[in-house]
């Protein structure tokens, strides 16, 4: 009988640092060009339906699962518009030879090992539910150790500085005022409306990223509607197509407001592409994800600060919040983590928090500072 499995949770994807020695990869690509990323078998095309439909998996984690069992189908020799190779016969001995290949022949690191292995258990355990083979190969497979790295946390001051430096390039208001010339607009003066513009929709992405914690793909997919600024917070929709409440502070609230009264129509009217999304780009279509990167790579320019991306604001966010106070739990439902694990790493970044906890709480510090023990522990 089969063994079944419980749906399995999407692993975070880090994208691979090298290539095959023989093919060096495109920019932003760590996979090489080659037959792996053409490759296909029946039971890839069942496994890509099973993370859609059943799994509710996001649409980039379908994608990088997609491409490691194709890089594993190139190592066990499939060939393009070939007949597809037997699954069933993998060993658990192949497998360890595919891994050790990528850390050799690829050069990828650990981390990027642990996330092919993630995808073989995913992918073989997907068979063995549904018959295909009749015993996972991945049961005895070890996860590769490895270190793991304290996210880059931003100061206070560094964040704030970040955020406001896309007020200081507002040289221009959006609103054009009111002319008695009924002729066109000079191109001079539209052109600075919608530099401005763009200034005013980058200043309200970075608020949003850094004062809700958000993903670049959750602030890159936000509707108008998920934004409800009377109430103080927005619907960040994450991995998998889950929903949170985020509230949204003042200070980013306001720079939304100001942006949907006066910048997003300028930008909206280019082009009839903007439907509901919130951030538009210059042509009126949505924002797309790497365009959030860019933006917070410019930002980080202006600001001089170096090696920004926007998962550093997410980061800051957190730190932030942990070390002003906040509960674990609480902050864990606002990142959108399915495992508080995965939020824990943040108080490893605020020593000073947990200290001062320790010196607050623990009955020995309490005594030496001369407190009376702590009854109601928070």
């Amino acid at each position: 009988m089969a063994k079944t499995r419980s749906k399995p949770k999407p692993v975070q994807v880090a994208a691979p640092n090298a290539s095959a020695p023989t093919a060096p990869p495109r920019r932003g690509r760590g996979r090489p060009p080659g037959p792996a990323r053409t490759l296909t078998h029946p039971w890839l095309t069942l496994f890509q339906s099973y993370l859609r439909v059943e799994c509710g998996f996001a649409k980039n984690t379908i994608l990088a699962y997609s491409a490691d069992v194709r890089d594993l189908l190139h190592f066990l020799g499939q060939q393009p518009d070939a007949a597809p190779i037997n699954l069933a016969t993998v060993t658990v001995d192949t497998l360890r030879k595919h891994l050790d290949t990528l850390r050799t022949a690829r050069k990828l690191s650990s981390t990027s090992i642990t996330r092919h292995l993630a995808t073989c258990r995913v992918f073989f355990g997907f068979l063995l539910s549904t018959s295909k083979i009749t015993r996972d190969p991945t049961e005895l497979l070890e996860t590769p150790t490895r270190w793991k790295k304290l996210p880059k946390v931003l100061s206070p001051r560094s964040a704030k500085a970040l955020v406001d430096q896309a007020a200081t390039r507002q040289t221009t208001r959006p609103t054009p005022q009111p002319s008695t010339n009924p002729g066109p607009t000079p191109a001079t003066s539209t052109s600075a409306i919608l530099t401005a513009a763009l200034a005013l929709r980058d200043q309200a992405l970075l608020e949003l990223l850094y004062a809700c914690g958000l993903r670049a793909s959750e602030v890159a997919t936000l509707h108008v509607s998920d934004v409800r600024l009377s109430e103080g917070v927005l619907i960040a929709t994450g991995k998998g197509n889950k929903q949170r409440m985020v509230p949204i502070a003042d200070a980013a609230a306001n720079v939304v407001r100001e942006y949907l009264r006066s910048a997003r129509p300028h930008l909206a009217r280019a082009e009839r592409h903007s439907a509901d999304r919130l951030l538009l780009s210059r042509t009126g279509r949505p924002i797309e994800r790497v365009a959030v990167w860019k933006i917070v790579k410019l930002a980080g320019k202006h600001a001089g600060i170096d090696n920004i991306h926007p998962h550093v604001l997410r980061h800051s966010f957190a730190t932030h919040l942990l070390g002003g106070g906040a509960d674990l739990r609480v902050v864990q439902e606002l990142l959108g983590h399915a495992d508080i694990a995965t939020t824990q790493i943040y108080t490893h970044v605020d020593r000073t928090h947990l200290k001062d906890v320790h010196r607050t709480y623990h009955p020995r510090e309490r005594r030496a500072a001369g407190l009376p023990p702590a009854v109601d522990i928070k």
